[in-house]
């Protein structure tokens, strides 16, 4: 089949691998370059935390997560990177004095699902050997089965790989202005096909009313001092940092989650408080070199959830969240398995 797909994202360029594993041929719009340069999947930190979004989500992140877990080594393989993905779990930690918040945080996840008991309390000598870098830390969870995928390899492998495909069109920089049955407009002009994805985010506002945006903030950091070799989270009364080892003493530094679509630059208060919260988590943060400081926003509904919706010729996927990344290769696959597509 001819399908043509608005919006080539992260959920756009899963999409696409996807559909031509099935033997279709794809047809990418998207406004941005076609190495995502203003995407929200560049700018994600890509972990796999199917556990510690428990607190906050719904059960169907988990079974998506961990659908979605399953998925992810094939995809990369495809697109010739399977060492971006990792598997080897992650942890949670906190200072002295917000232990009983960091307590109350596990008891939650162990009390909406039954694997969650696969937590593990670590002392001192526990963490430090698994992650010698921590120890100054006394207390902290270790969650099997978490992870992540370097997400800026899959944007820059994947744009590599579609790119060059024989059964791939990319219409870069290409503003979509209408999306109906079958049919991609822009501009005046309307191109019909077999089938036709939305995917387009919070392009999608004129068609989706209660899509809004969820404004990010990340640093990218050079640490030679530091060796931190999973994802790891310290929990505080005002955020919970995240920090995502690259190769090379890269690390992705996050936390922030406002209810804003403004994507100016980082502010000074949020600046200041991820990088004392980074230097508290480790010393050797102190002599990073800061390479990237990245805003984006990410595309919610009002539950939080996403949202696959079926018509004659047309599907739309949105809604993913801040879980980009733990959902697309499962919320995919649901949407196309409920298709005429296959």
């Amino acid at each position: 089949m001819n399908i043509g797909i608005a919006g080539a994202g992260l959920v756009g360029r899963v999409l696409a691998l996807n559909l031509l594993q099935r033997g279709h041929t794809v047809k990418l719009f998207d406004e941005d370059t076609a190495y995502g340069d203003k995407a929200a999947g560049i700018t994600a930190a890509g972990m796999l935390a199917v556990f510690a979004e428990l607190e906050s989500a719904e059960s169907v992140i988990f079974d998506h997560g961990n659908r979605s877990i399953a998925l992810w080594p094939a995809l990369l393989e495809q697109i010739g990177i399977a060492d971006a993905y990792q598997q080897e779990g992650s942890i949670i930690t906190a200072h002295p004095q917000d232990y009983n918040e960091l307590d109350h945080f596990i008891d939650t996840l162990k009390s909406k699902v039954e694997k969650a008991s696969e937590i593990k309390l670590l002392d001192r000598q526990a963490l430090t050997q698994l992650e010698p870098d921590l120890e100054q830390h006394a207390k902290a969870f270790f969650i099997p089965h978490e992870g992540q995928v370097d997400a800026q390899r899959f944007m820059k492998a994947s744009s590599d790989y579609l790119l060059a495909h024989p059964d791939v069109t990319w219409h870069e920089e290409t503003k979509v202005t209408h999306i109906s049955e079958g049919t991609i407009t822009v501009g005046d002009e309307s191109k019909t096909f077999d089938w036709v994805f939305d995917s387009r985010g919070l392009g999608a506002q004129d068609d989706i009313s209660d899509l809004r945006g969820v404004r990010g903030e990340v640093f990218w950091l050079d640490a030679p001092e530091v060796n931190i070799s999973r994802p790891t989270r310290m929990l505080h009364p005002r955020y919970k940092i995240y920090i995502v080892p690259r190769p090379n003493h890269r690390y992705v530094i996050g936390a922030t989650e406002i209810e804003s679509e403004d994507k100016s630059p980082m502010s000074v208060r949020s600046s200041l408080e991820l990088l004392s919260a980074v230097y508290s988590m480790h010393s050797g943060f102190a002599e990073a070199r800061i390479v990237n400081m990245l805003t984006n926003c990410r595309p919610a509904l009002r539950d939080n959830l996403p949202k696959i919706e079926h018509a004659s010729k047309m599907t739309r996927i949105n809604g993913l969240y801040r879980h980009g990344y733990l959902l697309a290769p499962a919320v995919v696959e649901e949407a196309l398995n409920g298709g005429v597509y296959q």
